[in-house]
């Protein structure tokens, strides 16, 4: 079996092939439900990872998508808000993986986090619980090692506080914040003109739904920032993609997008008009790789872009596991 340390040292596209149908072959055999699938379909040789099936990401609401044997020490992720079905449930058998890939891809793009201070806006996400973003968050915040770096819930007058203190102290200031609260953020015309805003999640329900343009636009307005970053991340995966300032997002080494027909969900496409996002996130080698999400997006030259939510979410991929 690959090591989890070669993955993040993965340098070029024949590496990442190789690695990925090696990790297809182990989760085939050791995670049921993606074995089950794979098998239904009839797609147990991929030759290339355009061939390698993707589990619709629902499975991980109804079932236990785990590679490894359930010891019961594993660190459980929960997704926020409940749906029809629950909350997604990821089982996290060796909690160090998350941690190299999220720290990696972080100071890849972002840099050392040392030399920043980490300030968080996720108020609903503290409150439900389990979260992986929190958990990633605030393993950023300690490494810091910086008493200002800090969750803030409701005291916003402490951001602005923090921020000026920092800047004074020659640190970079990144401020993570879901949306609904860095536009309650920007309500304020705090002047963090100089601090990196990554914004990530939706409304949580709190506010009405913005296309991505629209909500950027307000938060540089209110916030006086020149361009505003975002994260793309999720429960079910132990990677995280990033667009920095052009809205373009960019995924680490170890992540790949791959895009399928929105009518089709087994058909591999190009990704030039808008498709369903497939990521491939090697880090997930203790659960599933392969995820079919529920969201769009299209190829870019240097990442992909996103567009939005299929419209259907249960997707015939989903379905021909109960017919």
């Amino acid at each position: 079996m690959l090591s989890t340390d070669l993955l993040f040292t993965i340098q070029s596209d024949s590496d990442f092939e190789k690695a990925a149908i090696e990790i297809f072959h182990f989760q085939k055999e050791n995670c049921k439900i993606y074995g089950d699938y794979v098998r239904l379909l009839n797609k147990e040789n991929p030759s290339s990872i355009k061939e390698i099936p993707f589990l619709p990401i629902q499975f991980f609401k109804s079932h236990e998508v785990l590679s490894k044997k359930n010891t019961g020490n594993e660190t459980l992720f929960l997704s926020s808000g409940t749906g029809s079905e629950g909350r997604s449930k990821h089982f996290v058998s060796d909690i160090s993986v998350y941690e190299k890939s999220f720290s990696k891809a972080y100071n890849l793009l972002f840099g050392d986090v040392k030399n920043q201070v980490i300030l968080a806006l996720l108020p609903n996400y503290m409150e439900q619980g389990n979260s992986s973003l929190v958990y990633m968050v605030k393993e950023l915040i300690e490494a810091t090692e910086n008493i200002l770096s800090s969750f803030l819930l409701n005291d916003l007058t402490q951001v602005s506080k923090r921020y000026n203190e920092a800047l004074l102290s020659g640190k970079e200031v990144v401020v993570f914040g879901v949306s609904y609260a860095l536009l309650d953020l920007a309500e304020e015309k705090i002047d963090l003109s100089k601090a990196r805003i990554i914004e990530t999640g939706g409304m949580k329900g709190r506010r009405k739904e913005l296309s991505k343009v629209e909500l950027h636009q307000k938060i540089k307005f209110g916030l006086g920032v020149e361009y505003v970053s975002s994260e793309y991340g999720m429960t079910e995966l132990l990677s995280q993609a990033y667009s920095r300032k052009d809205g373009v997002f960019i995924t680490p080494p170890w992540m790949k997008i791959l895009f399928s027909d929105v009518y089709d969900p087994f058909t591999i496409v190009s990704g030039e008009s808008s498709s369903v996002i497939n990521v491939i996130d090697l880090a997930n080698i203790n659960s599933c790789s392969f995820i079919q999400t529920q969201d769009l997006g299209r190829k870019s030259e240097n990442g992909f872009v996103l567009d939005g939510r299929v419209d259907l979410s249960d997707i015939r991929g989903c379905n021909l596991m109960v017919e």
